[in-house]
């Protein structure tokens, strides 16, 4: 609970640029990017502009932070995991985007299975282990293009987290509000 209606520390939004401000406005869902670095440590990052794209093969792609110790893990294997994250996930979501303190380390909020592709949260409906191919400077991040080599899918009992204006939104946001 909070007791500022926005976050007192951020920019005001009229000093924004007009691109992030657009960029708000599109509600997104949110997922998890993981991978195992050459020494097989964990690293994740959350990611809320990622777009799976059906075909044969099936895609995915998605804008990561460059600097991120995602990028540095995934980078020299070429493989990491995706996964949607529910409403219930917004606190995991907050630590890995590194909003919220972790102490050991975010893996250890959850309860994870190990896979090929880098660690995935237990109790997920859905995840798909990919393979990088290319990725490329976009504005201030990387467009990452993958291509899916597995996907798990289970019978989805939960709502999607849905990040909008800065905030995450159980299952389909009321744009109006």
């Amino acid at each position: 609970m909070s007791i500022h209606a926005e976050d007192p520390f951020g920019t005001p939004e009229t000093e924004r640029s007009p691109v992030r401000r657009l960029r708000g406005r599109m509600p997104g869902g949110v997922t998890l990017w993981s991978a195992w670095d050459p020494a097989g440590r964990a690293a994740g990052l959350t990611v809320s502009s990622t777009l799976v794209v059906d075909g044969d093969p099936g895609r995915v792609l998605g804008v990561v932070d460059d600097e991120s110790a995602l990028w540095e893990a995934l980078r020299p294997g070429g493989r990491f995991a995706v996964a949607p994250l529910r409403e219930s996930d917004a606190r995991l979501a907050d630590v890995f985007a590194g909003l919220m303190p972790s102490p050991g380390g975010p893996f250890v909020a959850g309860d994870w299975r190990d896979t090929a592709w880098g660690p995935v949260l237990h109790g997920l409906t859905a995840w798909a282990g990919c393979r990088l191919d290319e990725a490329r400077q976009v504005g201030w991040s990387l467009l990452v293009e993958a291509t899916i080599e597995q996907v798990e899918i289970a019978t989805d009992a939960q709502p999607p987290l849905i990040h909008y204006r800065g905030r995450y939104l159980a299952g389909t946001p009321r744009l109006g509000s």
